[in-house]
């Protein structure tokens, strides 16, 4: 049986914390219905799906790219390596990877690139949804440890609310410094 794994990133546009991917293969004896776009799914449905996915996939894994590693390599080498990574700690040995994108990172398997294929691939869905809900859960600590930024409510996205915070507040040490609200923060202090 070919083992296709399927990877997928969230958090590239936030304005803090790492870039999340997972990397996930999907067991075809146990489908998993309601796969989707992470996105296009409600919060309570995702952690439901998440917990699923983790349950009954053959393997699945996360990989990271810290605020420090965005700012130096930038955002799209960081989402890369982040995918490399997720890839990398699965415990399966995979012939085949769909790659949520239009990039391929830069790992030792052959597959293909899908743009939007977490709304068309099953097991870019799977990956899409486990990233999105383990970053979400980062979110969680993060508002805890800085509750004035309010991160519960803009997952640290660039919202109004979260460059009036940015702005009333400063930066955190997990702000990632070469976005441009960010330095303009820094700017003008």
């Amino acid at each position: 049986m070919q083992q296709i794994a399927g990877i997928d990133e969230v958090g590239r546009g936030c304005l803090v914390g790492a870039v999340i991917a997972a990397a996930v293969i999907l067991d075809p004896k146990k489908p998993i219905q309601g796969l989707t776009d992470s996105k296009k799914i409600t919060p309570k449905r995702r952690i439901i799906l998440s917990q699923t996915i983790k349950r009954d996939a053959l393997a699945w894994a996360i990989g990271r790219a810290e605020p420090s590693e965005i700012d130096r390599i930038n955002i799209l080498q960081a989402s890369l390596l982040a995918m490399q990574r997720a890839f990398e700690a699965l415990t399966i040995q995979v012939d085949w990877v769909k790659v949520d994108g239009n990039q391929y990172p830069l790992i030792d398997c052959r597959g293909e690139i899908i743009i939007k294929g977490d709304l068309t691939e099953p097991v870019i869905s799977a990956a899409s949804i486990i990233a999105k809900v383990h970053r979400d859960d980062e979110m969680k600590v993060l508002n805890g440890l800085y509750p004035q930024y309010e991160f519960l409510k803009h997952k640290g996205y660039a919202t109004v609310l979260h460059r009036q915070r940015l702005q009333q507040f400063g930066i955190t040490p997990l702000h990632r410094k070469s976005f441009a609200p960010v330095r303009r923060c820094i700017e003008s202090t």
